[in-house]
């Protein structure tokens, strides 16, 4: 890609934004960098990026700043309604996302992971496992770093575990992973898309350049995603929870008497025990499952694949047990931003609940999680700009209580739970109307926890 002399915008100043700005500079390009936001934080990133001899434009977008460019690249964050995209538009300018850039400079092979639930979890593991195989291995995306502020970590033999975001997705072009996971596609991101077959068909796009040479993993277990085995030119492979053999479809991983079994060439290969595995939940099984494919496709053998596996333990926020205090086990899921993975968290749930959900509304429809929370949740805490469309859908099964703030929520919660039961922070919205990010607001939890210890251990001495 010849950027030398080219005049580029670049829209969105988070870390992906940043870091496009910096390659393009790299390779000659005159950078033009623009956000509408104008925190401090902001501030101190256009500092930086004048430093570079970067023109920086924040607290607005205006058109004389977009129009000109030979180029738009725009960070994932912005939507099609910003104001600089309209420009762009009007005035003909081609527009590609932050990674589909890093994709253009990428030399090494792409396995990249995409779903509504589980993609962190299943990026860190395949990471941990092609590592444990010896490989040369960059970790990026939606995960952390993106993939323009690695690509001079990476080399032509490197593996490169992307996680990717449906509004990665949206302005791809040229964008063709050598192997392509989709783990699930649920109801997601609704104040995004006009409807989810737009959100699902975003998703489709991380197989759209695969050709034969490619391969292309689907969960055989979510029914959506093995109608569309058809569509796809790359070889198209499945995992499944459970060992099935149906014509026409071609699971090359499962579980068989308690063990992960991978097909290789024609023979089954036990690969990993379920005794192995410490994440709890069906759905870190099924991340076990297709991140032991991945491994094997990848050439790792059985044993450094079982032995990452048995070392992972899980990633913060995930459904990650903070304390046990009065025999109530106080489990953090604050990565639990939809509603199908609230569901999930509370199928893994053995006990009675006390649930914390809420935040940012993204016009989910919460009556979808009706059965299990009648049979698993004794008593709802709410938080959030969404605690009223999550009352008004679910009040007429389970007891329903707000409270201002995460100190007040856990209290609450403390008060209901009795010896045995589980308080369960797995919001099934976005933190953003109270919080930073989901981070933060898991971390809010864990102190609030800690507070609640420490007033029970005094009043007990």
């Amino acid at each position: 890609m010849d950027l030398k002399g080219k005049r580029v915008t670049v829209i969105g100043l988070g870390n992906s934004g940043v870091n496009a700005a910096f390659l393009l500079a790299k390779h000659g390009a005159k950078v033009w960098a623009t956000d509408a936001g104008n925190s401090s934080e902001l501030k101190k990133t256009g500092e930086k990026l004048k430093a570079r001899k970067i023109s920086v434009e924040i607290g607005a977008h205006t058109e004389d700043f977009v129009k000109g460019s030979d180029l738009v690249v725009v960070s994932p964050g912005v939507e099609d309604s910003s104001q600089a995209l309209k420009w762009a538009a009007l005035h003909n300018i081609p527009v590609i996302g932050e990674m589909e850039l890093g994709y253009r400079f990428c030399k090494g092979r792409i396995i990249a992971v995409t779903g509504t639930n589980g993609k962190s979890t299943v990026t860190t593991l395949i990471g941990d496992i092609l590592r444990a195989g010896k490989a040369d291995v960059v970790v990026c995306g939606n995960i952390g770093n993106s993939l323009c502020g690695e690509v001079d970590n990476i080399k032509k033999d490197t593996w490169v575990v992307l996680e990717v975001s449906s509004a990665q997705l949206e302005r791809i072009e040229r964008f063709k992973p050598r192997i392509a996971v989709i783990l699930n596609i649920t109801d997601d991101h609704m104040d995004r898309y006009k409807n989810f077959y737009e959100y699902f068909n975003h998703k489709l796009k991380i197989f759209r350049n695969q050709d034969e040479d490619d391969i292309l993993i689907l969960n055989y277990d979510a029914e959506n995603l093995r109608r569309i085995k058809g569509l796809a030119r790359s070889r198209v492979l499945f995992y499944a929870k459970g060992a099935v053999a149906v014509s026409g479809y071609d699971v090359a991983a499962y579980v068989k008497d308690d063990w992960i079994c991978c097909i290789c060439g024609k023979s089954e290969k036990e690969v990993v025990h379920l005794n192995d595995i410490k994440l709890r939940g069906v759905h870190n099984l099924e991340n076990a499952v297709v991140s032991s494919l991945v491994g094997m496709i990848a050439g790792v053998a059985e044993r450094p694949i079982r032995d990452a596996v048995r070392g992972f333990t899980g990633l913060r926020h995930r459904f990650e047990t903070v304390a046990t205090i009065e025999g109530v086990e106080y489990i953090d899921d604050s990565k639990g931003t939809t509603v199908d993975s609230t569901k999930r968290a509370l199928e893994s749930c053995e006990k009675p609940v006390v649930l914390i959900a809420g935040g940012k509304d993204k016009h989910s429809d919460y009556t979808v999680i009706k059965d299990v929370v009648e049979d698993k949740v004794r008593h709802l805490v709410l938080i959030g700009e969404a605690a009223d469309e999550i009352k008004k859908a679910l009040k007429d099964v389970v007891s329903v209580h707000e409270a201002k703030d995460m100190n007040e929520a856990v209290d609450l919660s403390g008060r209901f739970a009795k010896d045995g039961w589980i308080v369960l922070l797995s919001p099934m919205c976005s933190s953003f109307d109270m919080y930073k990010d989901y981070k933060e607001r898991g971390d809010k939890f864990r102190e609030a926890v800690d507070k609640l210890k420490d007033r029970l251990d005094t009043a007990k001495a």
